[in-house]
């Protein structure tokens, strides 16, 4: 077994939460010269099984994510409904970056090590070809962490 709690130290995304995710898109291509982000909307709960703070939510976001090297992508996150780490953090912060994201695998032994150093998590669900987690490391690291796991694709 690695070492390294996430079994990797390798960050895949930086993510902010904006109050208008097409305008903040077009701001960051514009001043930084990107191509067009990649913009999408987050599936409806039925779709993502989603829960925050251990609950069902019904959570949703539109999101744009632009390329920043073969590595790393930034990300802005715009909620659009119901509770969610999102709603929170722009209700109680404002705009700002939310987290950074690692891709892992075995998401619920990772979960385990970060909740016996203290970390919890807070939401978590599904999405097209994996799953999510975000835990709340805001008293320790002074940020959230985003867990990414990819599933096997259906035989």
């Amino acid at each position: 077994m690695d070492s390294l709690t996430l079994g990797t130290d390798v960050i895949c995304q930086i993510a902010l939460v904006v109050k208008d995710v097409a305008a903040s898109a077009k701001a960051y291509q514009d001043i930084l010269g990107l191509p067009a982000a990649r913009m999408v909307e987050t599936a409806s709960a039925d779709q993502t099984n989603a829960s925050y703070g251990g609950q069902p939510t019904e959570g949703r976001a539109k999101l744009a994510f632009f390329q920043m090297g073969e590595q790393l992508s930034l990300e802005l996150i715009e909620p659009i409904s119901g509770p969610s780490t999102w709603q929170e953090f722009l209700d109680d912060h404002g705009e700002g970056i939310h987290h950074i994201a690692f891709r892992i695998k075995g998401m619920d032994e990772v979960l385990m090590r970060l909740e016996s150093k203290g970390l919890a998590t807070v939401q978590r669900g599904d999405y097209t070809g994996g799953r999510y987690a975000y835990v709340d490391g805001t008293d320790q690291l002074k940020i959230f962490l985003e867990l990414l796991e990819k599933m096997p694709a259906a035989q």
